[in-house]
């Protein structure tokens, strides 16, 4: 009989809005630095280098917060660390908009952000037991995407109606909530949990760098986001074109569907791992990636643009819950959890970061059906490969007993 983790029925909830206000925070940067910076007459040149810097900061930041959050005895710690270096950016941006303030703050942001990711993972995967850490995943996810979507239309009302530097200020008062609901769950348990007696394992590490099925989901995470980084931008291009004066309406409705589509689909995904494996769900979610290109190039007109990115829902859905699903089950039984979170992370950055010059190169020199279709042929091939070599990580004591705990249920 496999051995029940244990769970917190309180915590789950405070977990919830742990994800809900974390999403919240996270929507405060992106694109809103950039309207921010403009208004301060920075240069796209400027602006460029300054998200640059945060997005290559995020990049070579995933190995080490995957180490720093193995390594930490108290995860909780470590995640609220994260959230006041996420306020320290915040708010630099707000009451120092130079350049050297303005970059501390972009670099901040990107390392804390890969420490809470993982901290994040880590806890919900002490709360929930592995068994049931697919559809805690979901829950997580679920939450995460409401408040995506919230903030993104709080955070753009307070842009227009009072300033972009109100942005900031809000983003920082957001991570208030978001400590409060983590230093809310119950203590039981959490210390024991997060004494990582065996991080350094030297043959444990081994094992999992030279494990087979690291290198092939990694391939597969990297060809994902190769294949959709781009299409989202490339969709808001092509919108521009076709709209006129309609395109911000149709851009927020490419972004609004498929949040729904991950709220209402990330639980169903968790639960579906636990009882039938991960092959079937990493399938649907990949395959729905060429789907998605193929209709972005070829349905004519603006608004059917909306359905093309609608599928995205399912892809961003299964992807957000497997990720860290299948970090889990690669690394069972050893404290090396998050570090295969940050391989992973590294292989989902470079994804993204080829896939927008690549597909703007494709795009301005044969067009944006030619793009779509390219990147469509890209996630064709990640597809092919989960589905010819990709083998199951479910592990075989949760295979042989579906039961899921009830309390993360609740």
């Amino acid at each position: 009989m496999r051995r029940l983790a244990l769970s917190w029925p309180g915590s789950n909830r405070a977990l919830d809005l742990v994800n809900f206000f974390v999403a919240d925070v996270q929507t405060g940067f992106g694109p809103f630095v950039a309207v921010y910076l403009t208004t301060h007459k920075w240069t796209q040149v400027q602006i460029g280098f300054a998200l640059t810097l945060g997005t290559v900061t995020s990049l070579v930041s995933q190995l080490p917060a995957g180490v720093l959050v193995d390594a930490a005895r108290n995860k909780r710690a470590v995640a609220s660390a994260a959230l006041i270096g996420i306020i320290a950016a915040a708010l630099l941006l707000a009451l120092m908009p130079q350049q050297l303030p303005v970059l501390v703050a972009q670099m901040l942001h990107g390392f804390a952000s890969c420490v809470l990711t993982p901290a994040i993972a880590a806890i919900s995967l002490r709360m929930a037991g592995h068994a049931a850490l697919g559809e805690r995943l979901g829950r997580n996810a679920r939450y995460a995407s409401i408040g995506n979507g919230m903030a993104a239309a709080v955070l753009g009302a307070t842009g227009a109606y009072l300033s972009s530097r109100a942005v900031f200020f809000l983003t920082a008062g957001l991570c208030v909530p978001a400590l409060i609901a983590l230093w809310s769950m119950s203590a039981g348990g959490f210390a024991r949990a997060q004494t990582t007696t065996r991080f350094l394992d030297v043959a444990s590490l081994r094992r999992l760098v030279a494990d087979r099925r690291l290198l092939i989901f990694g391939i597969c995470v990297l060809l994902f986001h190769l294949s959709n980084a781009a299409m989202l931008p490339l969709a808001g291009a092509a919108v521009t074109m076709r709209a006129g004066d309609l395109a911000n309406l149709i851009i927020a409705a490419c972004i609004v569907v498929p949040q729904i589509i991950v709220a209402l689909f990330s639980p169903w995904v968790g639960r579906t791992a636990a009882r039938i494996g991960r092959r079937p769900l990493l399938l649907l979610g990949w395959g729905a990636l060429p789907l998605r290109g193929l209709l972005l190039a070829v349905l004519p007109g603006a608004w059917p643009l909306v359905a093309g990115q609608a599928v995205s829902g399912i892809s961003a859905a299964v992807f957000g819950v497997m990720l860290p699903l299948l970090a889990a089950d690669l690394t069972l039984g050893s404290a090396h959890f998050n570090l295969c979170m940050g391989i992973l992370g590294l292989a989902l950055f470079t994804g993204a970061a080829i896939s927008t010059t690549l597909s703007g190169g494709i795009a301005d020199t044969a067009g944006m059906p030619i793009a779509f279709l390219t990147l469509a042929g890209i996630g064709l091939l990640g597809f092919a490969i989960v589905w010819l070599v990709m083998p199951e990580t479910r592990p075989a004591s949760e295979a042989a007993d579906g039961k899921l705990n009830p309390a993360v249920r609740e």
